[in-house]
């Protein structure tokens, strides 16, 4: 059974930053994508980002060039940096592996808030 927890949300003001990590309980995030979602108030869970097995990413149009997937494969960690916060970032990030349906973690809330 794989477990992932996130971490790192927090309360910040626009334009500030913030670092969300993931944590498996095993090798995973090397071998397989690895999806960083979120999920607004009142709306549909939605993915952000994803960083493949060979460390290419991609990101949704809304969060290019503010936010950053990077990862640790000694520490079973993936990282999510989020930069020039706005309030439309405000949710619930999650992280996630396709390759393992159904598997996530509790999420770590971001509200982005003057």
């Amino acid at each position: 059974q794989v477990q992932f927890v996130e971490s790192g949300g927090g309360l910040v003001q626009p334009g500030g930053s913030l670092r969300l990590s993931c944590v498996a309980s095993g090798s995973i995030f090397s071998r397989y994508t690895t999806y960083w979602y979120r999920q607004q108030p009142g709306k549909q869970r939605e993915w952000v980002g994803f960083i493949v097995s060979v460390g290419r990413t991609d990101y949704v149009e809304s969060v290019k060039g503010r936010f950053t997937i990077s990862r640790d494969n000694a520490k079973n960690t993936v990282y999510l940096q989020m930069n020039s916060l706005n309030p439309e970032d405000t949710a619930v990030y999650y992280c996630y592996v396709t390759a393992f349906p159904g598997y996530w973690g509790q999420g770590t809330q971001v509200t982005v808030s003057s």
